[in-house]
C-alpha cells in the first residue's frame, strides 16, 4: 500500500492568536484534545491541529508539519535510516491514540509518520473542502536524491516533471494514482531544505483579502500555475510559514 499523507499541524507561540487567524482564513472550527491540542476541523471531521510551542523547542519559529501514514512505525523508522535519512525524534506513543516519530530525510528536510491505534477516528473532510490541504511541496537540497528516498520509502509514485527554467525540474508525485504533490530544487534565498503544505480555498483573491483583514501577509503570489490554479504563499500573525491553492482566482 502507498503510504498516503493523513494530517497536518502547527506549532506555534499564540495558540488562541493562530486559531483566529485560520479560522478566519479557511473556516476551520476546533475541538480541544486534552489537555492541549486544538484540532482543526472541516465539516466536522477532524484534518490536523493547532499546539503550542513545547518547553523543548522553545526559540523555534512555527511551522507547520505533515504526517505520513505508515501501519509500523519502528519499522518505517529502520528503513529511515537504511536510505539514507535519520530519526530526529525516536517512536513515541501518545496513549490510546497513535504512535509516531519524527523523520528527516537525507537532505535534512523534517516529517512525521503517525501509526494511528485501532479505534480511532481518522475520518477525513470532504476531499478539495475549503480548508482542507490542496498540495504538498517539498523545496530539497538534491530533488532526485530526496524523490527517489520518497519513492522507496512510501512506494509513492513518480509523476509528471515540469521545467521551470532557471528554478529547474518540477517533479510530481502520487499516491494511489492521484496527484499528492511536488518537489524541486530548494531556492538559494531558503535557509533549508523544508515541506510546504497548501490549503484549499474557494478564490485566490477573497482568500488574499481574509489573510490581510486578519493580520497576516501574503509574501508571494498570486501566480497561477500549469493546470490553471493560483496559489500565494503568506506568512500568519506568529510568522508559520503557510500557502493556498484554488481552483479560481
Amino acid at each position: 500500500m502507498q503510504n498516503p499523507i493523513i494530517w497536518h499541524d502547527l506549532m506555534t507561540t499564540d495558540v488562541a492568536g493562530a486559531k483566529a487567524f485560520y479560522a478566519a482564513v479557511l473556516g476551520w472550527t476546533f475541538d480541544l484534545q486534552p489537555p492541549d491540542y486544538h484540532l482543526a476541523q472541516v465539516a466536522g471531521r477532524s484534518l490536523g491541529g493547532i499546539m503550542a510551542t513545547p518547553e523543548d523547542a522553545k526559540g523555534m519559529p512555527p511551522f507547520w508539519a505533515g504526517y505520513v501514514y505508515t501501519p509500523d512505525v519502528d519499522s518505517t523508522c529502520a528503513r529511515v535510516k537504511a536510505l539514507g535519512g535519520s530519526i530526529c525524534k525516536e517512536p513515541w506513543d501518545i496513549p490510546g491514540i497513535l504512535r509516531m516519530a519524527v523523520i528527516a530525510d537525507p537532505s535534512g528536510a523534517t516529517f512525521n509518520i503517525m501509526q494511528p491505534f485501532p479505534g480511532g477516528d481518522m475520518q477525513s473532510p470532504p476531499e478539495g473542502a475549503q480548508g482542507t490541504v490542496g498540495w504538498n511541496e517539498l523545496h530539497a537540497a538534491d530533488v532526485d536524491v530526496a524523490l527517489a528516498f520518497y519513492v522507496a520509502l512510501f512506494d509513492w509514485t513518480k509523476g509528471a516533471t515540469m521545467d521551470m527554467g532557471q528554478m529547474g525540474t518540477y517533479h510530481l508525485f502520487q499516491i494511489n494514482g492521484k496527484d499528492a504533490g511536488g518537489m524541486m530544487n530548494r531556492h538559494p534565498s531558503m535557509p533549508m531544505p523544508c515541506w510546504t503544505y497548501y490549503f484549499n480555498v474557494d478564490g485566490i483573491d477573497a482568500a488574499i483579502a481574509r489573510v490581510t483583514a486578519a493580520g497576516g501577509k501574503v509574501v508571494m503570489g498570486p501566480h497561477q500555475v500549469p493546470g490553471g490554479s493560483w496559489i500565494i504563499n503568506g506568512v500568519d500573525p506568529q510568522g508559520g510559514m503557510f500557502a493556498l491553492l484554488s481552483q479560481v482566482k
